[in-house]
């Protein structure tokens, strides 16, 4: 039994209205919570949703934080964009007011099987593909988190015979207290967000919460290729592994162009490398990690056959977008950190005009240099990142500047030669000149779109 929570009457503080926040404070008003919920915009920015939640009973403070408003509280609940060193939450604690995530809030009221799934790269996709598995499978599932809907939404439909899949960050995991997924995966570690986390260690800490409650009748299933991962082994949940490297003691890997899972040394085959519809080396790696969660939850092993392939893939994620005059474009906005960026230029043999930028997280470029050596024609610098980022590459690839992604995407074509490849992989998040990802990844779409149109009119003028 999961230990539950009687909101009534309890009076909880929401802090930061993004979507989650909003979502918190609605749900938590509609269990009979007194509900505050503060953020550091102004009203204005907030248009109808300060609206909605008040006429929901959401007391709002907005325009900054009030300190004596933490002080007096049975329940703080962070968005994941808020820090959890924020001072008057530090205060709060030290008063011994408890301070959740969102996820510790619905884990306690979500129905069925959580599978959790985190990772430094790979979430959204192995997420997709699980629940892609599941759905095939005929097995009832809910898919959400840090992914689409938070996991609060998926509350109300989850039932005993679900199966949620969730995409959990290191932000969400910072304020977990007793969250416990039956099955919990970690794809890979590698540095990311260092300009929240005071280092990589640290990082890597809030990542590894997420096993820290779970039962030896619980599941890991970690990367076996991974020296951050295996030197970080949980002690309690029954261990599996997934490897494209080796045959693993429990777990799925890769052999002979097959996928197996193997334990209490039986082994079944379940789909084979050459159906992955995906691109890059990385991404079998997410199959591998997939098959074991799915397996594992009850799918049948011809459902999962199928499912792998027919899953078409995330947006965002290595998504084809267009080929013009001989050039293909692909864009990868969801490569937010260096070694996303890495493993994207790694899934294409070149020639490839890559475009980098964005706000710099933290970590250093340099990784890229031999990749973008090895593969690139020219690298596309734009957003606040692009002196930290050219001053890291030295002389491994020849750099052009660019600003905006509206002139990258020119650049680019100017640069590009018949057969080559134009890859947009950031290798940072997106705020400096985006709202998220997304609309970074759409904007790039549209841009590409607008000049495949320009080229079909040049191509239609050339012949009448």
């Amino acid at each position: 039994m999961r230990p539950g929570i009687d909101l009534a009457g309890k009076r909880v503080l929401v802090v930061g209205l993004a979507r989650t926040g909003v979502v918190t404070a609605l749900f938590s008003a509609g269990y009979g919570a007194i509900v505050t919920a503060t953020d550091e915009r102004p009203e204005a920015e907030l248009g109808e949703t300060a609206v909605k939640l008040r006429a929901a009973g959401v007391k709002l403070e907005l325009g900054g934080h009030v300190t004596a408003s933490f002080l007096n509280q049975d329940l703080i609940v962070v968005s994941p964009g808020v820090s959890p060193k924020l001072s008057p939450l530090e205060l709060a604690r030290a008063q011994g007011i408890p301070v959740w995530s969102e996820i510790e809030l619905a884990w306690r009221f979500l129905r069925g099987k959580l599978i959790a799934i985190s990772g430094s790269n790979g979430k959204t996709t192995t997420t997709s593909l699980v629940a892609h598995i599941l759905q095939t499978a005929a097995i009832p599932t809910l898919v959400g988190g840090n992914i689409g809907v938070p996991l609060l939404a998926l509350v109300e439909s989850s039932m005993d015979i679900t199966v949620t899949v969730a995409e959990i960050s290191s932000f969400q995991l910072e304020t977990i207290e007793k969250f416990r997924p039956e099955i919990g995966v970690l794809l890979n570690l590698t540095p990311d967000h260092l300009d929240r986390h005071t280092s990589f260690e640290e990082y890597a800490s809030a990542k590894m919460r997420m096993f820290e409650n779970q039962l030896e009748r619980d599941i890991a299933i970690l990367n076996a290729d991974d020296p951050e991962i295996t030197r970080r082994m949980p002690a309690k949940p029954r261990i599996f592994w997934f490897s494209r490297q080796k045959r693993v003691a429990a777990g799925a890997f890769l052999r002979d162009g097959q996928i197996y899972f193997r334990n209490e040394g039986a082994e079944i085959a379940l789909a084979r490398r050459d159906e992955i519809p995906l691109r890059g080396e990385h991404n079998v790696e997410n199959v591998l990690a997939a098959c074991a969660a799915a397996y594992l939850a009850g799918a049948d092993p011809a459902a999962m056959a199928d499912a792998i392939k027919t899953f078409k893939g995330v947006e965002h994620r290595l998504e084809f977008v267009a080929e013009i005059s001989g050039v293909q474009f692909y864009n990868d906005s969801k490569a937010t950190n260096v070694d996303a960026a890495v493993k994207a230029i790694e899934a294409f043999p070149g020639p490839l005009v890559v475009i980098l930028g964005g706000k710099d997280k933290g970590s250093p470029y340099t990784p890229l240099c031999p990749w973008l050596h090895e593969r690139a024609r020219v690298a596309i610098l734009i957003g606040a990142a692009a002196e930290k980022i050219a001053e890291d590459l030295l002389d491994s690839v020849p750099v052009a500047q660019a600003g905006t992604l509206d002139r990258a995407v020119q650049v680019a074509m100017q640069h590009a030669q018949p057969g080559d490849t134009v890859l947009l992989a950031p290798a940072c998040s997106s705020f400096d000149q985006f709202e998220n990802y997304e609309q970074r990844g759409r904007t790039f779409k549209q841009l590409v779109a607008k000049l495949e149109n320009q080229s079909q009119s040049a191509a239609s003028a050339q012949k009448g």
